[in-house]
């Protein structure tokens, strides 16, 4: 086996619901307390991961996490057993309710960021788990996120699994969703993209939704992970996109080895951001910047086009792995038809039924966090994670039998609901051993 990137998407769990506690994501905020299907998001979920399996491209999955989070509500003054606890909270403060039964560690690409050993001075793979300390229901993610990360990568020869960054308004990480490496091939150096906000040493610039994303965040993580900083580039989010949606970069662009497609306003600097990562580069670098006109800030967000997955499939050839919403809209549809005629490693689109989690705002790409790991690094990543043809037939089967078909925010006050999480988490954990 060769140096491959390897996708770890998070299995979404069974209290999947429409909570509308993102501030910034349209998604989330437009289907606020909408009834939702846990089982249908998981087994959509699973669906994407085997296809990308069958494709010969190595898949992984991170765990849900333990719900509800009884210590967040215990950190908020409720006390008595668990069923006294939610029956309390639903009576007094639902809206924490929502946060403790949150399902969005779901979407991997916030769990860290990733540097692979070929880019890192140690030759070792370094990850930094997000803070998420925008958002209080994200916020809770991170001493489990830390946990499994340091269990799945526990070889301490090949691996470095940081401390997140500290809890602080200038150190705010979202992880890898504003991280993209760009490289002639995987097992080659890359250059590293960061992407932020906001610098804490001027003022905030977007002015309807947060910026999320800190400088410093991105420049302690290079330095943690011991990067050349000849090959990192810091690139400044676009003040407008943030106000249309975009509260992440990978809303806005995607890119994967020597390809980088990329919305006129997804940097308050384009033209330098660009030149910059070209000189970085070198020779072999596209990239392709989609105009507004092509495809208005508005499509880009309903669509999520940038949130798709570009894999390699063959010697310079990539698939585009779009949400199906981009089929739906015609500008972004139209796009996709353009890119793959056009000069470009793009050969194929395929799109893929993810509603349940693009309602909750979070499209393909949100859905996964990407390692690029070589034969050693892969070997000591343990099996029980890797999509094959029996785990996933086995995950299905326990997602039919634990998760409820629907699911509302009044129906997290059932406490029989407690019982039923436990009981599915228990016999996940018996059956991955990690």
């Amino acid at each position: 086996m060769k140096v491959h990137e390897v996708n770890f998407d998070g299995l979404i769990g069974p209290t999947h619901h429409y909570g509308g506690l993102s501030q910034g994501n349209l998604a989330s905020v437009v289907h606020r307390h909408a009834v939702s299907s846990p089982r249908r998001a998981a087994l959509q979920g699973l669906a994407k991961m085997k296809r990308i399996a069958d494709l010969g491209i190595p898949q992984a999955f991170l765990p849900p996490h333990p719900r509800p989070n009884l210590a967040f509500l215990e950190a908020q003054g409720f006390t008595g057993s668990p069923d006294k606890m939610i029956a309390e909270v639903h009576r007094q403060r639902p809206d924490l309710l929502s946060v403790a039964y949150s399902a969005s560690a779901m979407w991997t690409a916030n769990a860290a960021t990733v540097s692979p050993s070929s880019d890192c001075a140690d030759g070792r793979v370094h990850i930094t788990p997000a803070n998420l300390q925008t958002m209080p229901h994200r916020a809770l993610e991170t001493p489990q996120t830390t946990k499994t990360l340091r269990a799945i990568f526990h070889d301490t020869n090949h691996f470095v699994v940081h401390d997140p960054l500290p809890v602080l308004a200038e150190t705010s990480d979202e992880g890898a969703a504003n991280h993209t490496r760009l490289c002639r091939s995987y097992e080659a150096s890359g250059v590293e993209l960061f992407v932020f906000g906001r610098d804490h040493n001027d003022e905030q610039k977007s002015q309807r939704f947060p910026a999320r994303q800190t400088l410093a965040a991105c420049k302690s993580i290079a330095m943690e992970h011991q990067l050349n900083p000849k090959r990192c580039v810091f690139a400044r989010q676009h003040p407008s996109a943030i106000d249309a949606g975009v509260f992440h970069n990978d809303v806005i662009s995607v890119g994967n080895q020597s390809l980088h497609l990329v919305h006129e306003f997804a940097f308050a600097e384009l033209d330098r951001v660009l030149t910059e990562i070209t000189d970085c580069f070198g020779l072999g670098l596209q990239q392709i910047v989609l105009s507004d006109q092509e495809l208005k800030l508005a499509d880009a967000v309903q669509s999520y086009f940038f949130n798709s997955q570009l894999f390699s499939i063959g010697t310079e050839q990539m698939l585009l792995l779009c949400p199906i919403e981009c089929s739906e809209n015609t500008a972004a549809r139209q796009l996709v038809a353009n890119l793959i005629r056009a000069d470009n490693p793009i050969v194929e689109c395929q799109f893929i039924d993810l509603r349940e989690s693009m309602q909750n705002g979070g499209g393909p790409a949100c859905l996964r966090l990407r390692a690029v790991l070589t034969k050693e690094e892969f070997a000591a990543v343990p099996p029980a994670v890797f999509i094959t043809e029996r785990r996933y037939h086995e995950l299905c089967k326990w997602v039919r039998r634990h998760y409820r078909e629907r699911l509302t925010v009044d129906d997290l006050a059932d406490v029989r609901l407690i019982e039923e999480v436990k009981q599915a988490m228990n016999e996940l954990d018996e059956m991955l051993e990690l």
